[in-house]
């Protein structure tokens, strides 16, 4: 059997190093009380995504607020009914059934389910303490993933890496720098009124479209 090229197999090395490197960055994640010893949640249990193989590198990355309820009870990101919307968007972007929870990295600005919000519905925001003990996680994950398409699925995630800005300036429009794409999304959850908007639906169409031409070009 004819070998491999080396440099081809120094490649493949590189990215089963990088895999393991994830493999043990998760297990420190799932051992993490930061947020709980120091007070900011009384019990914390972080979601991780389950899944883990080669091809989830260089590939679509998604990058929410933090885990809710349904997400931490079942030990899967996105877990709930916000995760069928946002896959049903991928699957109007033509990607196929099933493919959300297989073929995409699930993170969030921090991995714990952080409570319900003090007032209203939905969770509480995490707050700037939270997100800081939790972002050197995120920023490992980018280096070792290097993923080409990052989907950012809420205000939170979007004014983390985009600054301060309005959805209804954002969303449908996107930003390239080097190999590495970001489509900003709302969030699909259905506390959020945002999509009930004629005008803000359709921006969402535009943000698909532009996904669904990601997906040809670069075969995710």
């Amino acid at each position: 059997m004819q070998q491999a090229p080396r440099g081809e197999r120094e490649q493949q090395q590189a990215r089963l190093l990088r895999l393991e490197e994830l493999r043990r960055l998760q297990t420190a994640l799932r051992a993490c009380r930061r947020c709980q010893d120091r007070g900011y949640l009384t019990q914390a249990l972080p979601v991780v995504n389950p899944v883990l193989h080669e091809g989830l590198l260089e590939g679509l990355m998604v990058i929410g607020q933090a885990p809710g309820l349904r997400s931490q009870q079942r030990g899967i990101p996105f877990g709930g009914p916000g995760g069928r919307v946002l896959q049903a968007w991928l699957e109007r972007a033509g990607f196929p059934p099933g493919y959300l929870h297989q073929h995409v990295y699930l993170s969030s600005l921090t991995r714990c389910y952080p409570g319900p919000a003090p007032r209203g519905q939905g969770d509480r925001r995490p707050s700037p303490q939270e997100l800081a003990l939790c972002r050197p996680f995120l920023e490992a994950e980018l280096r070792l993933l290097r993923p080409r398409v990052i989907l950012l699925v809420g205000g939170m995630a979007i004014e983390a890496f985009w600054g301060k800005v309005r959805l209804e300036e954002v969303i449908g429009t996107a930003r390239i720098e080097g190999k590495r794409r970001w489509l900003p999304l709302p969030h699909p959850s259905g506390v959020s009124r945002w999509l009930n908007t004629p005008q803000h639906r359709e921006q969402l169409q535009r943000a698909l479209a532009l996904l669904a031409d990601w997906r040809r070009e670069l075969e995710l």
